[in-house]
């Protein structure tokens, strides 16, 4: 059995993140396992990581759901320590081949001597996180769920737009302070 590790923080998880995990999945055969790994598990109510680990943990269960994904769903807790990170990675993902398209974090763990798979986005830049989040903060103020659904829809799969939506998650975004002053 091999297990292929994607690793992130999921903040949230988008179509990016979907296709890392989907190839991961094309690469997996019937006795693998394809672990979703959720780094800074201890990290929440921030501008930078506004969802709780369970609420991660809730939004791409939903959408494995949703697709009959079989995953299993770890989260770590970040120690800053990139030297020491996959020796205390890998006590919550365990052994196996990452599936990544970040430099880094590839290089951290091929020096650990783990097999990588790298994968090229296309979109990688429309795809980041904080692009994501700067949206959705916008979108925080808006209170209409079919704008939320239009606008997103290119860079969130339906299923975590519409767990957001249900679960009243993209709110909390409008509280945060980005240091910018229109006036």
């Amino acid at each position: 059995m091999t297990r292929f590790v994607v690793l992130g923080r999921f903040q949230p998880f988008h179509k990016g993140h979907q296709y890392l995990v989907e190839k991961a999945l094309l690469l997996a055969k019937d006795s693998d396992e394809v672990i979703v790994a959720i780094g800074s598990s201890q990290a929440q109510y921030e501008p930078t990581n506004p969802w709780t680990a369970e609420e991660r943990v809730a939004m791409i269960s939903s959408w494995a759901d949703k697709n009959n994904y079989q995953i299993t769903i770890v989260t770590i807790e970040d120690i800053n320590d990139a030297p020491n990170w996959v020796s205390h990675a890998i006590k919550s993902h365990g052994e196996g081949t990452l599936v990544t398209s970040d430099g880094p974090t590839a290089q951290l763990y091929k020096q650990a001597g783990w097999p990588i798979e790298i994968i090229e986005m296309s979109e990688r830049k429309d795809l980041e996180g904080w692009r994501i989040r700067q949206t959705l903060k916008m979108l925080s103020t808006v209170y209409d769920d079919d704008a939320t659904r239009q606008v997103t829809a290119s860079s969130l799969p339906s299923s975590v737009i519409e767990w957001m939506i249900e679960n009243d998650a993209i709110f909390r975004l409008s509280t945060f302070e980005t240091g910018f002053h229109a006036g």
